[in-house]
């Protein structure tokens, strides 16, 4: 049974969340706040965490940057749940590193959808040894880690499943719609803009000029693809 921590400053929310949760067969923690939450993943692990961003400090976005900046949890899928819907707040949350979007008020039965979505994405299972090699960069598939040249580089869960099928698919032309539905799945409610954010933070990580991409190209009108420039 999947454990899902549960952060909002609103009670029926929570309560909300977590009875559907629950329904759906799914072990649901509430927290009032940010701060008792990352108190209780320092003592366990969740398998998913769904956050508020409107919290006492620290706010959801907060949590979930420390999330991604720490190597024991940065792994773990965010799900943002939040009022804040304007298309820059949806596109801050997923740079920070938020696996999904969800905006309030929201359905029950589609944030438990999307919930089975991430863990389907996390548990899918991966040839154990198999490792990815191409522009500098060294991808342990079993072993969920990257570096380059030697140096490692720490992506958020969502980062590592697009980059390796990048990698997978190097030299090959790729649409949004593919990347949409290979990386993020077909139970996943978002649009491509979700794609760019994610190809835009990535670049960041790997790329020597993100401004000047060497590794990720944009093929105008298209889509992305991989290229191996060493």
């Amino acid at each position: 049974m999947a454990l899902i921590y549960i952060a909002d400053d609103e009670p029926n929310i929570r309560k909300l969340v977590a009875f559907g949760l629950k329904d759906s067969g799914y072990e649901p923690v509430e927290f009032a706040d940010g701060a008792s939450l990352l108190q209780a993943v320092n003592r366990k692990l969740p398998d998913a965490v769904i956050l508020d961003w409107m919290m006492p400090p620290p706010d959801g976005l907060t949590v979930c940057r420390m999330l991604r900046e720490n190597e024991k949890t940065h792994h773990v899928p965010v799900l943002m749940l939040t009022a804040r819907g304007e298309e820059f707040d949806r596109v801050l949350g997923l740079e920070i590193g938020a696996d999904d979007y969800i905006v309030k008020p929201f359905s029950i039965k589609e944030l438990c959808a999307r919930v089975r979505a991430v863990l389907r994405r996390t548990e899918r299972a991966v040839p154990a040894g198999e490792v990815l090699e191409a522009g500098g960069l060294r991808a342990d598939i079993g072993g969920h880690s990257v570096t380059k040249k030697g140096r490692a580089v720490n992506l958020t869960a969502k980062e590592f499943d697009l980059l390796v099928f990048l990698m997978k698919n190097c030299g090959r032309v790729l649409t949004r719609d593919t990347l949409l539905d290979q990386v993020w799945g077909v139970e996943y409610f978002g649009d491509t803009r979700t794609v760019d954010v994610h190809i835009r933070y990535l670049r960041q990580k790997i790329e020597d000029d993100p401004d000047k991409p060497a590794l990720i190209l944009t093929v105008r009108g298209v889509g992305y693809k991989f290229v191996d420039a060493e």
